[in-house]
């Protein structure tokens, strides 16, 4: 049985783009050299090298990250790349890595962005991933040492499966732990202000503050309270932190900036050396 299996694959695999359009059609859209190592044991390395900067050439399959690569569906055949949300999951389980997408491309799926994000922010777990550029297409790995909370992760649904992103509070919290990512407070500020319509800090548990840093939770808190107009909303997330035993220590507002006859916001214990310029509120 094994043997006429076999047969079977060989004469349907008889080569690299017939592989290709056999799995695609079966809905696998992306795939791995090392899968054609395996299906093509009779083909030196080189000539799958060969066979792959062919396909690129021709606009057929598109080089997503070292070894790994994405069929390009007639409806991207023209600007001959595909969007991250198309292979980020694929992606992410050829790496053994888990994951979510968050920042600004987060917010944008939630209707928190006036626009399209330039670049792709994934968080990850440590050892560090390099960024990549492909054509105009810029995924940032970002790293925590931190276990990624999965109950604080929304599956989205994609063109080629699902995806994950940092549920709304997350995202609010990842916003100002990693601010220079993004351009700083100011941009921070801006998101924050439309995403505070779905954000619901009431859920907030234990795992949401093991993992956000607490210096976060201060910086999120006072600039709710004190520069969106989001008094409600801080309240709530200072009476969680209470909750949860998050011990505040006096901080600046933004951490590379000096201190010197700066004044200190009692309640969040954040010395205040940023003036905040919020767009548009």
């Amino acid at each position: 049985m094994q043997t006429n299996y076999c047969m079977i694959m060989k004469t349907i695999f008889n080569n690299i783009p017939h592989w290709i359009i056999y799995h695609s059609k079966r809905g696998k859209l992306t795939f791995s050299r090392r899968e054609l190592v395996a299906d093509f044991p009779q083909l030196s390395e080189q000539t799958i090298k060969n066979n792959l900067n062919l396909l690129i050439k021709k606009g057929e399959i598109f080089p997503v990250f070292r070894g790994f690569y994405s069929v390009i569906p007639i409806g991207y055949a023209l600007i001959g790349i595909v969007p991250p949300e198309f292979y980020i999951d694929d992606l992410m389980k050829y790496l053994n890595r888990p994951y979510y997408v968050s920042l600004l491309n987060a917010a944008a799926l939630y209707g928190a962005a006036h626009q399209k994000p330039q670049v792709f922010s994934v968080i990850t777990t440590l050892p560090t991933l390099r960024n990549t550029t492909k054509g105009n297409t810029q995924i940032n790995f970002i790293s925590t040492r931190k276990d990624i909370p999965k109950e604080w992760l929304k599956s989205f649904r994609g063109e080629n499966g699902d995806f994950y992103v940092s549920k709304p509070e997350l995202t609010a919290a990842d916003l100002i732990t990693f601010q220079k990512e993004i351009g700083g407070l100011n941009r921070a500020c801006t998101v924050l202000y439309e995403l505070m319509e779905i954000v619901r800090f009431g859920k907030l548990d234990k795992s949401f503050f093991d993992y956000v840093p607490t210096s976060t939770i201060q910086r999120l808190g006072y600039l709710l309270e004190n520069e969106l107009e989001q008094v409600k909303q801080a309240d709530i997330l200072f009476a969680k932190a209470q909750t949860h035993n998050c011990k505040f220590q006096k901080i600046p507002l933004k951490y590379s900036k000096p201190t010197i006859d700066c004044g200190t916001n009692k309640k969040w214990k954040i010395i205040i050396n940023e003036d905040i310029e919020i767009d548009n509120l």
